[in-house]
């Protein structure tokens, strides 16, 4: 078959691309997706976001042990599945701080890609329910709610860290994100609303968009200098695809670095080992950052958990109205702040869970417990992803480096300290009977710090594996891949350092400008509110 433009992966970016690309009737369009379709009933209650770790809808991958934290393996999950990780995620819509953008289009030479660069994209991308605004846009594809459901807990925490001292912030994608309060959600009508949701069903009565799921792709065909197809399986099947166009790679921080090395785009060296032809040398892979977090917990024994709440009757109330505990995000609030003076942007987020999350939440823990989550989120730190061989099939080499710069620590042990004395104020005092963990006896910075080690682990966020920039970067600012024709990453992998927040909504502002940049489009002019 032969179509104008692949794409590969229907996740956050991939169905954006698909739905904006075939608007134009006479643009042929194949989205892959590896994974099955979205229609599990989990997908769809927010609460049941716990639920799908390591089932179909997850691609279930791992780091290598980490020098830096105790020499452990840390679960990565990543969304397998229509809407991609937006279909698997904690639901925040967080754009990240302008200073993370006006660094990329200054520090990184990415012209085009600054913060009044993105905003349109933000705005066009969005259906806030609060209304229009010089920083929120209405009637858009992807849905923006207020959450419908605040657990007693989350609410105390929210109030005792007004108490503590940290401003109030009803906003977080305003004029400030400093400060605390409830996390808005990518929610309509209190069920979750992916990209899948938002932009890829009403496409897919087009008769120019063609969905395989299932579909794992193998390699990128690639012909003089220029990628021309795409080879894929599906239920045995291996299957050969061209693109008139071009192809162009949503896999995310994982899959597109690992499809293109396998492709023959990477680090020489490393291709060679693996015995892959060298297409293209390049830094593909180099560069991983991710938000490492720790959580703090808290006994909670006068209020029931989260967890305590599901039932049929709560089941039945989110089913008829869209409310109740099964409406929860369940990290529901949290915040921003800096930890240190003289910072240009915050450092720090905090996520508070009123429920106890264990090892990641891959052990089932039944405590009248509540979590918060201490994420540095100005990370230094900075990996690398390789491939364990040449086959399709073998999981790739995940190394996040955590925690290789101490300053990633330091903000870890500052954010364990603060969480611990709002825990202390205001009507969190009164419903908090002890610490769970690290406990009281970590005291020190050295004890903290040993817990950080132990404990760190991944907030879902990998980026920067298929960076753009200057020269020297796997892509140019228009996210064509250097090397090869007809080739472009669109994902978060493309993202030159990670932002200051929840990587959803940027990922989706990418894949909306991206698309001008496909279809020819002079991009929207910039927005200072």
């Amino acid at each position: 078959m032969v179509y104008d433009y692949i794409i590969v992966g229907a996740g956050s970016a991939g169905c954006v691309l698909a739905a904006r690309l075939t608007e134009d009737p006479g643009t042929r369009v194949l989205l892959l997706e590896a994974g099955p379709p979205d229609d599990a009933p989990e997908i769809h209650i927010p609460a049941a976001v716990a639920t799908m770790a390591r089932g179909p809808y997850d691609w279930d991958y791992g780091t290598v042990p980490q020098e830096h934290a105790a020499g452990r393996s840390v679960y990565w999950p990543r969304g397998r599945t229509l809407g991609g990780s937006s279909s698997t995620n904690a639901m925040i819509y967080i754009r990240g701080h302008r200073y993370d953008y006006d660094t990329w289009r200054d520090s990184y030479g990415c012209a085009g890609w600054g913060y009044a660069d993105l905003l349109p994209y933000f705005l066009r991308a969005e259906d806030q329910q609060r209304g229009q605004s010089p920083y929120h846009g209405v009637g858009g594809p992807l849905r923006v709610e207020d959450l419908r459901y605040k657990h007693p807990l989350t609410t105390a925490w929210v109030q005792s860290a007004k108490a503590y001292g940290l401003a109030a912030n009803s906003d977080f994608n305003g004029p400030e994100q400093d400060g605390v309060g409830f996390y808005q959600v990518t929610h309509k009508r209190g069920r979750r609303w992916s990209t899948a949701d938002a932009y890829l069903r009403p496409a897919m009565a087009r008769p120019n968009l063609t969905v395989v799921t299932d579909a794992l792709a193998h390699r990128i065909l690639i012909e003089n200098g220029r990628a021309v197809g795409v080879r894929y399986e599906r239920r045995g099947e291996s299957v050969d695809v061209r693109a008139e166009a071009e192809v162009v790679l949503s896999g995310g921080s994982v899959n597109s670095p690992q499809l293109l090395m396998l492709s023959g785009v990477g680090p020489a060296d490393h291709l060679r080992d693996h015995g892959i032809d060298v297409v293209a040398d390049s830094p593909v892979g180099q560069g991983l950052q991710d938000h490492p977090y720790v959580n703090v917990m808290f006994a909670a024994p006068r209020k029931k958990a989260l967890w305590e709440l599901a039932g049929a009757g709560s089941l039945a109330l989110w089913q008829a109205l869209g409310r109740g505990p099964y409406a929860s995000n369940v990290a529901e609030a949290g915040g921003f702040v800096r930890t240190v003076e003289g910072l240009p942007a915050p450092d720090l987020q905090y996520h508070v869970l009123p429920t106890p999350l264990v090892d990641q939440g891959l052990t089932e823990a039944r405590q009248r417990v509540m979590s918060v989550l201490v994420t540095a989120i100005a990370v230094g730190s900075r990996g690398a992803l390789r491939l364990r061989s040449a086959s399709p099939y073998a999981k790739p080499l995940i190394d996040p480096a955590y925690l290789a710069d101490k300053a990633d620590l330091d903000v870890l042990v500052a954010g364990i300290r603060q969480a611990r004395e709002i825990a202390a104020t205001g009507p969190l005092a009164a419903l908090v009977g002890g610490e769970f963990a690290p406990g009281e006896q970590a005291s020190g910075d050295a004890a903290l710090a040993e817990f950080a080690r132990r404990q760190v682990a991944t907030l879902f966020h990998p980026t920067s594996t298929c960076a753009m920039g200057g020269d020297g970067t796997v892509c140019d600012t228009e996210l064509r891949v250097r090397g090869v024709e007809g080739l472009r990453v669109v994902d978060a992998s493309v993202m030159p350092s990670v932002p200051r927040g929840n990587t959803n909504a940027p990922t989706i502002a990418i894949a909306e400008r991206a698309a001008d940049l496909i279809r020819g489009r002079a991009p929207l002019d910039p927005v200072t509110p």
